[in-house]
């Protein structure tokens, strides 16, 4: 078992750098622009930087890498309007992006937080790593002052602005995604073979009582742990094939979530798997 965590935190580290590139070039409708960078994960996220004057630089846009080609080291990042620090009482500059500036990604990267069934599980995965972790008991915050006892999306987009979290680990069946805070897209995924004795919903939290909204998406109690998180990561990663062969293979619970899922081929998987030929 120390084999297989000394693996998962040899993993966790390898995403701690901030990587910046200029912007190379901007496509016709500005929603995105290319950079080259020695190497980059599809899914990681960031922002595009503009130098205003001489040590002094402003963000314009979100940023998410949505490709990126080994060969010519070119990548493509989806732009985005950026409100993190939306206020009425700051200025509001009219720069748009252009080639130059520079894109800053992986940020917040040495700072994480681990979603885990029980207290057990979550001990054994943090207690070894040098990354920051930040404790569940922030985001229950997060969801108690939102109403929302099942964790939403952008329940995750939030804790990510408020606390400066760039990675989520979620444990899930004898494994650990590890995912960007913001885009969600699956960065890794490693063994974590543990048992897990038991579940505390809707993840390990000293908070005793996450608040919940009168209505609404998120204000119910959550009464199943591993099929909802398969549904949020899911939903991010809808082209995956890897997920889709660990869901398939998993229990019945999640067999409906296979609906979820959107790439070429997967109608003649589905009519295979379930005997329509």
């Amino acid at each position: 078992m120390k084999q297989v965590f000394l693996f998962f935190i040899i993993a966790l580290e390898l995403f701690g750098n901030v990587v910046k590139s200029p912007v190379i070039g901007i496509n016709e409708d500005a929603t995105e622009v290319t950079i080259k960078v020695e190497k980059i994960d599809v899914g990681v996220s960031g922002f595009i930087v503009h130098e205003i004057a001489d040590g002094h630089t402003t963000i314009l846009k979100n940023a998410v890498v949505t490709s990126y080609d080994e060969g010519s080291k070119i990548a493509k990042v989806q732009i985005s309007r950026y409100n993190a620090l939306a206020s009425s009482a700051l200025p509001d500059g009219k720069w748009e992006v252009k080639v130059g500036d520079t894109a800053v990604l992986a940020f917040g990267y040495t700072r994480g937080i681990l979603i885990a069934p029980n207290e057990e599980i979550y001990y054994k995965i943090t207690k070894n790593s040098k990354l920051q972790w930040v404790h569940p008991d922030i985001f229950a915050t997060v969801l108690s002052f939102n109403g929302h006892p099942t964790p939403l999306r952008s329940d995750f987009t939030q804790m990510s602005i408020d606390s400066s979290v760039g990675l989520v680990f979620i444990f899930l069946d004898n494994r650990v995604y590890t995912l960007d805070a913001k885009s969600f897209k699956i960065l890794a995924i490693t063994d974590a073979k543990v048992e897990q004795k038991e579940v505390s919903l809707p993840f390990y939290t000293r908070v005793p009582e996450i608040d919940a909204a009168w209505w609404g998406e998120g204000s119910d109690e959550l009464e199943e742990y591993e099929p909802h998180y398969y549904e949020l990561i899911i939903k991010a990663n809808p082209n995956d094939k890897t997920l889709y062969e660990i869901v398939k293979s998993g229990n019945e619970k999640l067999k409906d979530l296979l609906d979820e899922f959107d790439f070429e081929g997967k109608k003649d998987d589905r009519k295979k798997t379930f005997g329509l030929f």
